[in-house]
C-alpha cells in the first residue's frame, strides 16, 4: 500500500498534529465539531520532508495524490477547479506542528487567470470585487511562489492610489483594479521574462511548492532557533475553498482572541475589517475595527462568533486565536489555535481557568513555558516618571513593559547598534517578518501602523517585549532616518520612552523601576511552590541583591561572591596593600582592616535573610585583578606602601598571568596565603555569632572554591577549621556551620568520592566546568561559538545551556560517587546555568537538593523545579 501523503479535512482530528501541522490538525478538527469551515484538504508534513528529498520538486504519486483530494473539494462545493464560467478558488496555507505566527507564507485567491477573472465577475454579478481577489493573487504569488519583491507591486499600487487622489484600496474603481492587473502582469514578466501562469493546476503546484520551501526561508529558521523547534518537523499545507470578505460591505475578515491576550482577561479580543481580505488586517494597510464593534454592525454574526469562541475554548481548554471571514452575512472559521499571549496574560488565564474548572492546579503550572516568566521580570516606569511627563503621542498597548533607548529605522540597523553597546527603539511605520533580528535586538518596537494583531504586535508578545503599535500620529521616514510626530523632527540620536502597557510615547529617557508582584502572579507562584520539592535560592553578593532576590522567592543565597566585596572603593586600597605586601606582618595587617569590612557584610546579609542558608564562597579570582591599572592609583599604592613605582609595577607584572582561569586562583590563594582563608572564615563566623545575639539562628555554609585534589582541599579545611575555632574559643560562643566545595574542575567530579569524605555539601560551579571540559574561554568563545551552532556543531551554546552529555555526565558522577561516600551530602548549582529552565529540570532528575541563579531567574528556576516534579510524578 502506497503511503499516504494527503488528508482531506474530514479525515482528520488535533491528535494529528504532527503529521497534519497545527492549523491543519484544527481544522480537521472544528470540522467534526459541526463549525462552519470552508471545506479542504491538508498536504502532510511527511510530505515536506520528502519534498527536500526529492530535490525540493512535488513528485508524480504526491501530485496524482492532490488531484484525488481537488475532486473532492469540486465535489463538496459544487464546482471545478479550473472551470473559468464558475472558478472554484482555493487559499494556500502553510502550517507547521507548532505555531509560529507571520514567520510562513500564504498565498489567497488561487485559481484566477484572466478568463477565470471574467467569470467570477460574472457570476457574482460583482466586477470590482473580482479584480480586487486578482491584484491580491498576482502579487501574493508573485512574492511567495516566485520570489519577486512585493514592493514593485506595492509601488504600482500607490501610484494608481495617488492617481486617483485615494487613501486605501478599497476606494479604487473596478477600472482601477483593472488597470493595477495589467501593471501587475507586467511586472511579472519584466521580472521572469515569462507571461504570469494561467493554469490553476501550476499555479497550484509552485504554491505547495513555495510553502514547502519557506519551511527553510531565513526568519522561519531564526524563529526556530530562538523558541527551540525542531528544524526537522517541517510544516503541512493546507488548501482550501476560498471564501470572501472582499465582496462588498456585508463581507469582512478578522482576527481575534477568546480573551485579551496583552492583559488575560476573560472577554474578545480582535479586530476586523469590512470589505478585505485577510492579509489587511495584520498588515496595518487600513486602520482595523475593534471586534465588539461588530456587534452593531452584524449582531447575529457576532452573537454567532462569541459563542464559537466560547465552544473552542471549551474544548482545547486554552484562550483561543482566530481568524475568520463573514461571507455575504456568512461567517466561516479559517483558523483556531491555542494563542500567544504576553507573560502577564498567560499567568492571568491559567489563574483564571483554574477557577472556572477549565483545568487543574497542576495544569496551570505546566502550562506556562518558564522562560515566559522574564515577560513579568522587566521594569516599569516609576509613578513621578509619569507624572513628571506628558506623552508626545500614543499608540496602541500592544505588549507590556517599559522601554528606553535611542531611535533605529531598520532593523539590521538596530542588531548592529544593540551589539555595540547602545540602547535602541525599533521606529517602523509597521515590521514584517524580516524585521525580526532587530526586533530581537531592539529594546523595544514602535510602529506607526498597525493594530493588536499585526506582526510588531504578536512577535513583541511572543517575545515577551514592550511594543506600541498602529501609532497614526507618527510618520516615519527610513529614508530619511527622522520621526515626524505634529512639528517636531527626532532623529537616530535622539532618546524615546515607550510604554508598552498604556501606549505612550515619550520624547526623553524616563525612569523604571521593577516590576511588582501580586494578584494572579502570587496565586500562580504559590501553586509552584506547592508542587515543587526542589529548592531555588540566588546567586547575591550584595544587601540590595538579596533583598531583590527575596522579593523574587529566593529560598537562600546559593553563591556569595567576596571578591565582589573586595572591589568597594572604601576598601581596594587595603586589598591592593595585601597584596603587594612583602612580608606576613604587612599583610596581615592589611587584613586586619578588611576583617570588620567583610564581617558587616556578612552581618548585614544574613540579617535579612534571616534564617535561610547563605553560602558564602571565600576568594576565588587571581590577585592580580584587584591590582590598579591606571598610573595615578599605581603611585598612590606605591607611596602609601613606602615603595618605589617602578617597584609596584614589578610586582604588578609578576602577580599576571597568562591563562588566569588555570592560574593562581581559588582554593590555591588559601594554600600559599592561608592568612587570607582565615581573615575569611574569622568574618563569616564573628557575623553569625552577632546575628545570634540578635536571636537570628544562623548556620554559615563556608564554600571553597576550585578544589581538584582531596589534600589541597584538606589543607585549607583545616586552615579554616582551626580559625573558626580560635572564635569559638575566643568568645565563648558557638554555631553550626558547613563546610564544602565547588565542584568546576573535571577531575573534582572524578575523585568526587574523595573528596565527599571530607565536606558537608558539593556546590557545582558549571561555568568552570563548562570552560574546562570543552578547553573553551568563556570570554573568547563568542569569535566562534555562533559558527558552531549555524553549523549544527552543537545545538546550543554550552554556557547558556548545560551540556548534558559531557558536563551533565561530570555531574551525575560526582553525585554519584559524592552520596556513595556520604549520603549525607548536600548537592546544589551556583552558575547561571541554574536558572535556564531546561538544565534546572535535568538538575532535578540528577537528584540535585537546590539550584541558585541570578534575582531576576528566581521565579523561573521555582517554576521549571515544579514542573520536573509534576512531570516526574506523572510517569
Amino acid at each position: 500500500m502506497s503511503e499516504k501523503y494527503v488528508y482531506n479535512f474530514d479525515e482528520g482530528d488535533m491528535s494529528m498534529r504532527s503529521l497534519l501541522g497545527g492549523k491543519g490538525a484544527n481544522l480537521a478538527e472544528m470540522s467534526s465539531m459541526g463549525i462552519n469551515v470552508p471545506y479542504g484538504f491538508t498536504v502532510t508534513t511527511e510530505a515536506c520532508a520528502r519534498f527536500y528529498e526529492e530535490g525540493e520538486k512535488l513528485w508524480d504519486e504526491l501530485n496524482e495524490e492532490i488531484s484525488k483530494h481537488i475532486k473532492d473539494l469540486e465535489a463538496k462545493n459544487e464546482k471545478t477547479f479550473g472551470n473559468n464560467e464558475d472558478p472554484l478558488l482555493v487559499s494556500v496555507r502553510s502550517g507547521a506542528p507548532i505555531s509560529m505566527p507571520g514567520m510562513m507564507d500564504t498565498i489567497l485567491n488561487l485559481g484566477l487567470n484572466d478568463d477565470a477573472v471574467l467569470g467570477l465577475a460574472k457570476r457574482t454579478e460583482n466586477p470590482r470585487f473580482a479584480y480586487d481577489s486578482y491584484r491580491r493573487f498576482i502579487q501574493m504569488f508573485s512574492d511567495v511562489a516566485m520570489g519577486i519583491d512585493k514592493n514593485k507591486f506595492e509601488k504600482v499600487l500607490s501610484a494608481k492610489k495617488e492617481e486617483k487622489g485615494v487613501s486605501t484600496d478599497n476606494e479604487l474603481t473596478e477600472e482601477d483594479l483593472k488597470d493595477v492587473v495589467e501593471k501587475y502582469k507586467v511586472v511579472y514578466k519584466e521580472e521572469k521574462g515569462e507571461d504570469f501562469p494561467q493554469d490553476p493546476r501550476d499555479q497550484l503546484n509552485k504554491a505547495v511548492s513555495a510553502v514547502f520551501a519557506s519551511w527553510n526561508n531565513e526568519r522561519a529558521i531564526l524563529y526556530r532557533k530562538i523558541n527551540e523547534i525542531d528544524d526537522s518537523m517541517g510544516t503541512a499545507v493546507n488548501v482550501q475553498t476560498m471564501v470572501f470578505g472582499n465582496m462588498g460591505d456585508s463581507s469582512g475578515t478578522g482576527v481575534a482572541f477568546s480573551r485579551n491576550p496583552a492583559t488575560g482577561e476573560n472577554k474578545l479580543f480582535g479586530e476586523y475589517l469590512m470589505n478585505a481580505q485577510g492579509e489587511d488586517v495584520v498588515a496595518g494597510v487600513r486602520t482595523p475595527k475593534e471586534i465588539n464593534t461588530l456587534q452593531d454592525m452584524m449582531p447575529e454574526v457576532y452573537e454567532e462568533f462569541a459563542n464559537t469562541a466560547r465552544t473552542l475554548e471549551e474544548h482545547y481548554k486554552d484562550m483561543q486565536d482566530m481568524e475568520f471571514t463573514i461571507q455575504d452575512g456568512k461567517l466561516f472559521l479559517l483558523q483556531t489555535r491555542n494563542g500567544k499571549r504576553t507573560a502577564q496574560a498567560a499567568v492571568q488565564v491559567a489563574v483564571d481557568m483554574v477557577n472556572e474548572g477549565l483545568i487543574d492546579e497542576k495544569e496551570a503550572v505546566l502550562r506556562i513555558e518558564p522562560k515566559e516568566l522574564d515577560g513579568l521580570l522587566h521594569p516599569t516606569f516609576t509613578e513621578k516618571a509619569l507624572a513628571d511627563n506628558e506623552p508626545i503621542s500614543k499608540g496602541l498597548a500592544a505588549s507590556p513593559g517599559a522601554a528606553v533607548g535611542k531611535i533605529c529605522f531598520s532593523a539590521k540597523e538596530a542588531a548592529q547598534r544593540a551589539k555595540d553597546g547602545e540602547e535602541v527603539i525599533l521606529v517602523r511605520e509597521e515590521t514584517s517578518p524580516e524585521d525580526l533580528e532587530g526586533m530581537i535586538s531592539a529594546n523595544g518596537i514602535l510602529t506607526a501602523r498597525g493594530g493588536m494583531t499585526s506582526h510588531a504586535a504578536v512577535v513583541a508578545r511572543g517575545m515577551g517585549k514592550c511594543c506600541v503599535a498602529g501609532a497614526g500620529e507618527l510618520r516615519v521616514s527610513e529614508e530619511e532616518r527622522t520621526v515626524k510626530v505634529g512639528d517636531k523632527v527626532y532623529g537616530e540620536e535622539d532618546v524615546i520612552s515607550i510604554d508598552g502597557s498604556t501606549g505612550a510615547i515619550y520624547d526623553t529617557a524616563l525612569e523604571t523601576q521593577p516590576p511588582q508582584f501580586k494578584g494572579a502572579f502570587g496565586t500562580f507562584m504559590e501553586w509552584v511552590d506547592k508542587y515543587r520539592d526542589m529548592k531555588v535560592r540566588t546567586n547575591a553578593d550584595t544587601p540590595r541583591d538579596a533583598a531583590q532576590a527575596l522579593e523574587f522567592g529566593a529560598e537562600g543565597i546559593g553563591l556569595c561572591r567576596t571578591e565582589h566585596m573586595f572591589f568597594k572603593e572604601d576598601r581596594i586600597f587595603q586589598v591592593r596593600k595585601m597584596i603587594l605586601a612583602s612580608d606576613l606582618e604587612t599583610r596581615e595587617a592589611a587584613l586586619e582592616k578588611i576583617l570588620p569590612m567583610q564581617e558587616d557584610d556578612f552581618y548585614q546579609i544574613y540579617s535579612l535573610m534571616k534564617e535561610r542558608p547563605v553560602t558564602v564562597r571565600l576568594l576565588d579570582p587571581p590577585l592580580h585583578e584587584f591590582l590598579p591599572k591606571g598610573e595615578k592609583e599605581i603611585a598612590d599604592l606605591a607611596s602609601e606602601l613606602n615603595l618605589e613605582v617602578a617597584a609596584v609595577k614589578e610586582r604588578i607584572a609578576e602577580l599576571s598571568e597568562v591563562n588566569p582561569m588555570l592560574g593562581f586562583r581559588g582554593l590555591r590563594l588559601a594554600v600559599i596565603y592561608p592568612e587570607i582563608a582565615r581573615m575569611q572564615a574569622r568574618a563569616i563566623i564573628q557575623a553569625a555569632l552577632h546575628c545570634k545575639k540578635d536571636g537570628i539562628n544562623v548556620v554559615p555554609e563556608i564554600m571553597i572554591p576550585l578544589s581538584s585534589e582531596v589534600k589541597e582541599l584538606k589543607l585549607v579545611k583545616d586552615t579554616v577549621v582551626e580559625e573558626i575555632e580560635k572564635v569559638f574559643e575566643e568568645t565563648g560562643d558557638k554555631v553550626d556551620y558547613l563546610l564544602g566545595t565547588m565542584i568546576e574542575i573535571p577531575r573534582a567530579a572524578i575523585t568526587a568520592d574523595e573528596i565527599a569524605e571530607i565536606t558537608d555539601f558539593f556546590s557545582f560551579g558549571t561555568n568552570d566546568l563548562t570552560q574546562m571540559t570543552f578547553g573553551l574561554s568563556r570570554d573568547d568563545a563568542g569569535k566562534f561559538l555562533p559558527s558552531y551552532i549555524d553549523k549544527g556543531i552543537l545545538e546550543r551554546d554550552p554556557f547558556q545551556v548545560l551540556d548534558q552529555k559531557g558536563v551533565g555526565f561530570l555531574v551525575e558522577t560526582a553525585v554519584k560517587k559524592g552520596r556513595d561516600t556520604n549520603d549525607k551530602l548536600h548537592l546544589g548549582i551556583c552558575g547561571e546555568h541554574g536558572g535556564e529552565p531546561s538544565t534546572v529540570k535535568y538538575l532535578y532528575n540528577v537528584g540535585l537538593d537546590y539550584v541558585s541563579c541570578s534575582p531576576f531567574r528566581v521565579p523561573i528556576a521555582k517554576l521549571a523545579a515544579a514542573q520536573a516534579a509534576i512531570e516526574k510524578e506523572s510517569k
